[in-house]
């Protein structure tokens, strides 16, 4: 009760003390006055968040803000410094600071490509052999995204290995800090740069002695120090990097190694998660032919028998034995369109889109982590991913070309040793996916950890739930959320957030720096940028790191065949559906193919699910799709449920409380057809809801029904 009067005492003054009572002043004296705590409960979080919250009409003032810049702060921040540097250079009267000239700056950097990336490649570790004849040439027509760095050559394996002086990166310095699972009460372990870079060019001494020049070599394995290293060592030495997932089987893992033509796989026996071993290897040479080397996943040695071609780690180490400079290497330089990671998409159906990195790709990763997340020399960032999907390589690119130390926990993100890790390591910019952040707040594995050192958070991979995000947010005294939306053939994200902009639970609320869009109506007509819409977004074509080839499928057909012109560029396709809400913030509202037309008004699968998630206290997460009758007429809207342990609920139930909640607050005309509840989503390997599955199944049970 003393505990409860004292809070009550404290939150009333911090209402007194915010200028007026725009709710959004007083939310920001709140959090400034530190009222709540990590230490809180989280139902009192959301109590205050959506007390003061109580009068707030989103469609005239758009969504709810929880975080805003400090000019201070904002001039600390990389871009926040560049633009006091060289904004009223570029920006003449018009520059103001880094918060006012935010969007100001955006835009002249969409429409001034060479100016931006000529000052942002001075920021990071980008070492040139030979430098580029100039930063963009669209000279070749037939090339809508132009050529990038023209005649560049370089090794970007080196970039992220050689001491600098800015950014500032010595031998010393902290290059890759980790932990197994298990050993929660050891200290961390640490990598410097210089003990990284001898680690990697011994594995890249080894590479020239077992394989040939040029040759594509997979990895397969948890991203471990380990693999790190292996990853370097590939792209260091020549070879090209082939990216696949540990979750896959095995035919998903052979069909990665024909369509990229490896010759070899890097793997571990075992994949360790929660303290159960789960076989790795086996499903490897269930896939491959090829030459396998395979890392123990607990102490020095293998725990399989391995076949007569295969090596175990430490045999293939062993080749460099006789070299008289093991730690030292003479990087392969090659020119900047060279390729250097083959990465692929989800592929849901048919052979999945292997997508070549160039050298060029790695380049735009860590410079929109640079100025998007802030990521700062010194920094630690950790990312729970694997080099199989687009943030394995994006997060080790933009730790080690930004002069950050890379955090890497050899275990399952979703147990408390994975929170002790982060509060042990000293992380300063956590990632997240936000399946992950639900897990954690609904099990409460993460309480009583000191996270604070975290100054901002990143979120990337699917929707953002709100409630979840703001205990996310919450548990580092209400720091930023950035939350990231591109793919894998952008090398990076072309809408995020921003440290030098207030930002929204579950938005975005700018597009990446140099990278402009247009959101479609029906007919392919842009809307008008200033114009709360919903449509298709269709991106300005010119994209540092964005792919101009894929490897087996034709690029222009999947990226450009059938996009619009605008103000004389072809737009390229990304297939998601943007809101752009009041106060120009984003929402992503699902892909293009997961829109849904009810009862001729055009929707998507999360608007439905968004309302759905928050009608009922049982709701874990829905599914929403929608499918045509048997017979004709309007399209049914069904949605699938996961229940939270512990809840039982009747589907007839949860339909009324989903149709009254979705008439509310979405559309008096639509009405939910069928709730079905199940254990559990079916999902891509990068954790994607397979809706197109749910619609097949749903398809099939009522022509069941129908011949009964």
């Amino acid at each position: 009760m003393e505990e409860a009067q004292e809070f009550e005492r404290i939150l009333k003054a911090a209402v007194d003390g915010a200028r007026g009572s725009d709710p959004s002043e007083v939310w920001r004296e709140v959090v400034a006055r530190r009222v709540l705590r990590p230490s809180h409960p989280h139902g009192l979080h959301r109590l205050v968040f959506h007390s003061v919250y109580a009068e707030w009409d989103e469609s005239i003032r758009g969504p709810p803000l929880y975080w805003f810049p400090s000019l201070y702060e904002s001039m600390h921040t990389n871009l926040g410094r560049l633009m006091e540097t060289n904004g009223p250079r570029l920006l003449g009267l018009s520059y103001k600071d880094p918060i006012t000239s935010y969007s100001l700056f955006q835009k002249f950097s969409v429409q001034n490509l060479e100016v931006y990336w000529s000052m942002v490649l001075k920021e990071l570790s980008v070492l040139f052999h030979r430098a580029p004849r100039c930063i963009l040439d669209t000279t070749d027509k037939s090339k809508h995204g132009g050529t990038w760095l023209p005649g560049a050559v370089l090794n970007i394996a080196e970039c992220c290995l050689l001491p600098v002086s800015y950014p500032r990166k010595h031998d010393n310095s902290l290059a890759v800090v980790w932990r197994d699972e298990g050993n929660d009460d050891s200290p961390v372990n640490r990598l410097t740069l210089k003990e990284l870079r001898e680690q990697v060019m011994m594995v890249a001494n080894v590479l020239d002695a077992t394989f040939s020049k040029g040759d594509a070599i997979a990895i397969d394995m948890p991203m471990t120090v380990y693999a790190v290293i292996i990853y370097l060592a590939i792209v260091l030495a020549g070879f090209v990097v082939v990216s696949i997932a540990d979750s896959f089987a095995a035919k998903e893992i052979a069909t990665r190694l024909r369509v990229s033509k490896a010759k070899g796989i890097f793997t571990q026996d075992f994949i360790v998660r929660g303290g159960r071993k789960f076989p790795l290897y086996s499903r490897v040479v269930e896939a491959a032919p090829h030459k396998v080397i395979v890392l123990p996943a607990i102490g020095k040695d293998v725990d399989v028998q391995l076949r007569e071609q295969d090596l175990s780690w430490k045999d293939f180490l062993s080749h460099a034995d006789h070299l008289p400079r093991l730690n030292n290497y003479s990087p392969v330089y090659q020119p900047i369109d060279a390729v250097t990671n083959i990465l692929f998409s989800s592929g849901t159906t048919g052979d999945p889109k292997a997508i070549p990195w160039t050298q060029v790709s790695p380049i735009r990763s860590a410079a929109d982590a640079w100025a998007q997340i802030n990521i700062q020399v010194g920094d630690v960032f950790c990312w729970p991913t694997n080099l199989g999907w687009v943030m394995g390589p994006t997060v080790l690119y933009a730790s080690f070309l930004t002069g950050a130390a890379l955090a890497l926990y050899h275990g399952s993100p979703l147990d408390r040793g994975f929170g002790k890790f982060v509060q042990d390591a000293g992380v300063t910019v956590l990632g997240t996916v936000p399946s992950l952040v639900k897990t954690w707040k609904n099990t409460g594995c993460m309480e009583g950890f000191d996270w604070t050192k975290i100054k901002s958070f990143a979120s990337t991979g699917e929707t953002s739930n709100v409630d979840d995000d703001l205990w996310l947010s919450s548990r580092a005294y209400y720091k930023p959320i950035i939350e990231c939306c591109g793919g894998t053939e952008l090398a990076s994200s072309y809408i995020q957030g921003s440290v030098l902009q207030p930002q929204a639970f579950g938005t975005f609320s700018t597009a990446a720096m140099t990278t402009g869009f247009v959101i479609l109506d029906e007919n392919g007509v842009p809307y008008p940028d200033d114009q709360p819409c919903v449509g298709e977004v269709g991106l300005f074509p010119l994209i540092m790191g964005a792919t101009d080839q894929l490897l087996n499928a034709d690029h222009e057909e999947v990226y450009f065949k059938g996009m619009p012109m605008y103000k004389g560029m072809h737009l390229r396709r990304h297939g998601d559906i943007i809101k752009r809400t009041v106060g120009g913030y984003f929402v992503v509202q699902g892909r293009a193919d997961d829109t849904m037309n009810l009862g001729g008004i055009k929707t998507s699968s999360v608007e439905i699910e968004r309302v759905c998630d928050k009608a009922d206290e049982s709701v874990l997460e829905s599914a929403a799709i929608s499918t045509a009758p048997l017979n004709g007429g309007p399209e049914l809207l069904v949605v699938f449920v996961v229940l939270k342990k512990g809840y039982n609920c009747e589907p007839n139930e949860l339909k009324m409380k989903f149709s009254k909640a979705i008439q509310r607050n979405l559309n008096p005309l639509f009405k939910v057809n069928f709730v079905k509840i199940v254990p559990e989503f079916p999902r891509t390997a990068s954790n994607k809801i397979l809706r197109r599955v749910l619609r097949d199944q749903i398809k099939h049970e009522l022509s069941v029904r129908s011949r009964i």
